[in-house]
């Protein structure tokens, strides 16, 4: 298992080395064979799933999973023997390396971390079934389509891997068969097959206008111009946003928390969520200065800033996350939708940065959850003095997704610049300015609560095993490492991914590089001098407003009574109740996604 995660990640690098320079390179694999066993596969995976949704009584997905074999089945029957041999199904460029690096580093690293997890995992759920051979099965294949979809230029591949992370999702987020993670595994498989229906018929579409297939490669379709490629750069971004669990489909990312923490850490950092973003920053070019773009962008803007405020009103950690992943996805996707050559370069940004830091974070809750038996917010204080590495950890990986001059702060300041510059730009700068005031109140009480000081805590993270410690520091070092060095990641691989196809791209000044180093300096003293304690700490009895409290945090009160002093963050439920914001989150989008798609019905007409 280690040896694999090692390899994995060893290839990628070595991809890193030996295609950051040459531009985009097409690779010759094809044959018929090999699509009708693609084709075969995917009915297979219908079948199973048409048999799991009528065991379970889940008919919409039942009906799902029918009308997507039916089209596949009609795609092949009418267009099969009409379609040539595409000469180009793979590539690679810059983009694809970038998330290639994601994929096989931080997926590879989740694995390992995994291998410690899921052993205390069935120590504290004895009722669960062990399963872990499958589990660990399922997650390599995971990985091994992500890899498939991001080197395929064939958009039938490009489907087939689509389908097969779908499939991977469902059976990792129902992992311990309760009833709980059977309906969240079917919720998810439910919406995600909505997007595989949208993405088939784009492919079908694009067969009827030209029969021989020639568009169903992907970066001819990029380049045939609005009026061929903006019907299915539509529906296939529809197919992201299912995916990319934006509103109003986000509700499965959030209910996929039930799966055990490596497969919430993969979802939301290096696989799943990311094709979603992925396919949508592909088609940014066909989107720019469209009204369908823009429709698109608005679908992300909203999402950014509508889960951001749900993300106040929570204090189960690990939705706080969950809720923090679907916003800054809706901001990469508000980037593509866009499409202006800025915040292309943005978006991409914000995929390398996001995934890094968000692993680590999610580990770290799975482990301190392991650790106090629990994954409320409101219970991790004192977390410096019980676990004061992980404390650290999870501060610096808080930092990376909100503090200056962290990678995701970085994009969100040039997304304000580029914002300016665009159409309609002033509705995405009030969406950023109120939505990025959210992101900073629930990241700095979190923040507060695990570097509060309290009395007698006892150190509990001795227990936590070597191989968990080097995972999350490696994580750690990587969210230090990009920032530092992501001006040279522009200049090597966005820059010259986004020259070759706007013809121009955006430079960061050297004024700016400095200025963000020394305040990467600053930033670093505060958590690395938490692991130097004091030896001899000079303990104070508490006070409060005039009047002591006794050693156990009584506050003596009026009238000679006692009372417990609590401390606690404000959730304000009232103004940012998660259901309240998520009905309103799911009318608006679906309406902004209606309006999309009849736009496309006229194109189309």
């Amino acid at each position: 298992m280690k040896l694999a995660a090692l390899a994995i990640g060893a290839i990628s690098l070595w991809l890193l080395v030996a295609g950051f320079d040459k531009g985009m390179m097409m690779f010759g694999v094809s044959g018929k064979v090999l699509d009708l066993t693609m084709l075969a596969i995917e009915l297979v995976i219908a079948v199973y799933l048409l048999w799991l949704g009528l065991k379970h009584k889940k008919y919409s997905v039942v009906i799902l999973v029918v009308i997507q074999a039916a089209l596949l089945l009609w795609f092949e029957l009418v267009f099969g023997h009409t379609l040539v041999e595409l000469p180009n199904n793979l590539f690679v460029d810059q983009f694809s390396i970038i998330m290639a690096l994601i994929i096989g580093i931080i997926g590879s690293l989740i694995c390992v971390y995994a291998l410690g997890y899921m052993e205390t995992f069935h120590e504290h759920h004895k009722e669960i079934a062990d399963r872990r051979g499958m589990f660990f099965f399922v997650i390599f294949v995971f990985l091994s389509a992500m890899f498939g979809l991001v080197f395929s230029n064939n958009l039938l591949w490009v489907l087939f891997f689509w389908e097969i992370t779908t499939l991977c999702s469902f059976l990792l987020i129902g992992y311990s068969q309760t009833a709980e993670a059977t309906n969240n595994a079917f919720l998810a498989l439910a919406m995600n097959m909505l997007g595989g229906v949208a993405f088939v018929v784009a492919l079908i579409y694009l067969a009827t206008l030209d029969p021989s297939g020639q568009l169903l490669e992907l970066s001819t379709l990029l380049t045939s111009g609005y009026a061929v490629a903006i019907v299915p750069a539509v529906l296939i971004c529809f197919a992201g946003l299912t995916k990319a669990a934006q509103m109003p489909f986000s509700s499965w990312l959030v209910g996929a928390m039930v799966a055990p923490t490596p497969v919430s850490a993969l979802l939301h950092s290096s696989t799943m969520v990311k094709a979603g973003v992925y396919i949508i920053v592909r088609f940014a070019p066909v989107l720019t200065g469209t009204t369908e773009g823009l429709m698109i962008a608005l679908v992300g803007g909203f999402t950014f800033l509508l889960t951001s405020c749900m993300a106040i009103s929570v204090s189960n950690a690990k939705k706080v996350l969950a809720y923090s992943t679907i916003a800054n996805l809706g901001l990469i996707v508000a980037c593509a939708g866009v499409g202006t050559y800025n915040l292309m370069w943005v978006a991409i940004l914000l995929i390398i940065f996001h995934a890094i830091a968000k692993s680590l974070l999610f580990l770290c809750v799975g482990t301190v959850e392991h650790r106090i038996g629990s994954r409320d917010i409101e219970d991790m204080g004192g977390l410096i003095e019980r676990m004061p590495k992980m404390a650290v950890m999870m501060f610096i990986g808080m930092a990376g997704m909100f503090l200056a001059p962290f990678g995701m702060i970085i994009s969100k300041w040039a997304a304000i610049e580029a914002f300016i510059q665009a159409p309609f730009g002033i509705i995405f700068i009030i969406i950023l300015a109120f939505g990025g005031s959210a992101t900073l109140f629930f990241w700095s009480k979190w923040m507060g609560k695990i570097i509060s000081v309290m009395r007698h805590q006892e150190n509990v993270e001795k227990t936590v095993p070597q191989d968990k410690w080097t995972v999350l520091w490696i994580l750690t070092a990587l969210v230090i490492i990009v920032a530092l060095i992501f001006p040279l990641i522009s200049s090597v691989l966005i820059e010259p991914y986004i020259m070759d196809i706007y013809g121009h791209t955006t430079r960061l000044a050297e004024a700016n590089i400095i200025i963000m180093l020394l305040m990467l300096g600053l930033l670093m003293i505060m958590p690395f001098s938490m692991l130097f304690e004091s030896k001899t700490p000079r303990i104070a009895p508490p006070y409060m407003g005039g009047r002591t409290t006794e050693g156990g945090m009584k506050f003596h009160g009026s009238l000679g009574m006692s009372r417990d002093l609590v401390l606690s963050n404000y959730y304000l439920r009232t103004y940012f109740g998660e259901e309240k914001l998520f009905m309103v989150g799911v009318l608006a989008c679906w309406g902004i996604i209606l309006i999309a798609l009849v736009m496309v019905v006229g194109v189309v007409l």
